[in-house]
């Protein structure tokens, strides 16, 4: 499976409280988008530019074990310890998320790039003995989520889905969790009103 690499350290961004996308955003699908594709997706935002937006869905666990593609890397992963499905685009890549222990300052370290504050890229090809002891744990992606200049914001405003800012527990979280339910929850009111839509719209 292919490494995805990424480019030179963005400057440092400090946290925002407004709903403007960035890198440390999450994008949660609207309520209207029942398609298994799209329904309940939450979408952790990794770049967000003049060239575009990637990012990976975190909460679509696949049933590979990180053990049969990157055995080196399965004691860092936190469970479930699969890949999860990061998007449609190369699939056949595989994309490595971490959380910071905290205290720990990243800048400078080899095979690691910060995205916001304690989440971080991981380089795959570097030796996990040297992240293990500066991470939480890592999270990793097979394919991710890509939109070009503007398409985004057209899909932002046909109100496809709602940005919030993600917490680092947010992608090596309780595999157990409806992580779009939960996100939707601590927010202020009426988005926290939405994590009571149900899963299964036809029961309602």
């Amino acid at each position: 499976m292919d490494r995805v690499g990424y480019a030179e350290e963005p400057e440092d961004r400090t946290a925002s409280t407004d709903h403007v996308v960035r890198p440390g955003s999450l994008l949660l699908s609207s309520t209207e988008l029942v398609e298994p594709t799209f329904r309940r997706t939450v979408i952790y935002v990794i770049e967000h530019n003049d060239a575009g937006s990637l990012g990976v869905v975190v909460n679509r666990p696949s049933e590979t074990a990180v053990r049969g593609v990157l055995p080196q890397w399965s004691d860092l992963t936190a469970q479930p310890k699969t890949l999860f499905v990061g998007g449609p685009v190369k699939r056949d890549s595989a994309l490595c998320l971490a959380t910071l222990r905290r205290g720990v300052d990243p800048d400078g370290v080899r095979g690691i790039r910060r995205v916001d504050g304690r989440v971080v890229m991981v380089d795959l090809d570097s030796d996990p003995d040297d992240i293990a002891p500066m991470v939480d744990g890592v999270r990793i992606f097979a394919g991710y989520s890509g939109w070009s200049l503007g398409q985004l914001h057209g899909e932002l405003q046909r109100d496809d889905w709602m940005v919030v800012s993600a917490l680092p527990s947010d992608l090596i979280g309780p595999p157990q969790t409806d992580l779009w339910a939960h996100v939707l929850r601590r927010q202020p009111m009426p988005l926290a009103m939405l994590a009571t839509h149900p899963v299964d719209v036809a029961s309602n």
